[in-house]
């Protein structure tokens, strides 16, 4: 069994962006989300991959992901996967020992940047830094399933 557990967070500011390692641009897509799961497509750095995740709410979640060849998953986006794509650059931040990835989403979900954080235990401590905002995991609209059925851009922004 593959557990995922993560924090999602939004940003307070930009002072993360000096502190990035490297960067990779992400295309996914979704053949399903259902009520229990989520199936995606998604090409990242000249590779590409199966992902079958659970649609459980919070900060631990099952995950199975699997790579597949680079030419079947852009068939897969051209052909089968719901519209929009989610696109995003991921950047890579490592701060006092955990990777930060700050998802820095495209096309109908620009403007939107959410920083994620996997841990290895459920009650696991990280240090949170200073471009750290509000806690976004138990909010469903920040999932990417839910930012192709839904995005970004049509959110009505108070």
């Amino acid at each position: 069994m593959a557990l995922e557990i993560e924090h999602k967070f939004l940003l307070a500011d930009d002072s993360w962006r000096p502190l990035v390692s490297r960067s990779v641009y992400f295309k996914q897509g979704y053949l399903s989300s259902a009520s229990t799961s989520s199936i995606r497509v998604r090409i990242g750095g000249g590779q590409a991959w199966l992902n079958l995740k659970s649609a459980t709410i919070g900060n631990n979640r099952l995950e199975y992901e699997y790579e597949i060849p680079l030419a079947d998953a852009q068939e897969i986006l051209d052909n089968l996967c719901k519209r929009p794509l989610v696109e995003k650059q991921r950047h890579y931040v490592d701060y006092q020992g955990h990777i930060w990835e700050i998802d820095e989403f495209l096309g109908d979900n620009a403007g939107l940047i959410v920083a994620e954080i996997e841990l290895d235990r459920i009650d696991q401590d990280f240090p949170k830094p200073s471009w750290i905002g509000e806690e976004v995991t138990h909010d469903l609209r920040y999932y990417n399933n839910n930012l192709a059925n839904n995005p970004y851009s049509s959110w009505k922004k108070s």
